[in-house]
């Protein structure tokens, strides 16, 4: 795991310090709890034209060094 800081407004903390009470769970765990879920349900964007073209060869992955020099 990575330790970050997060800053509350202050009811948001005590609402988090209530359910965690409430939960019997840390308000980290309540945390990664809702940051893994809310991660999950947003979507995510790729870069324009990643994976938008075909070159019609199987073996460029392979070949990249050789293909770039090209």
């Amino acid at each position: 795991m990575i330790k970050t800081t997060v800053y509350l407004e202050e009811e948001t903390a005590v609402a988090l310090r209530q359910l965690a009470a409430a939960r019997r769970q840390s308000q980290a765990a309540l945390i990664r709890e809702a940051l893994k879920e809310f991660t999950y349900k947003v979507p995510r964007t790729v870069a324009k034209g990643i994976g938008g073209h075909h070159s019609g060869r199987s073996d460029v992955s392979e070949r990249a060094e050789q293909l770039l020099l090209q």
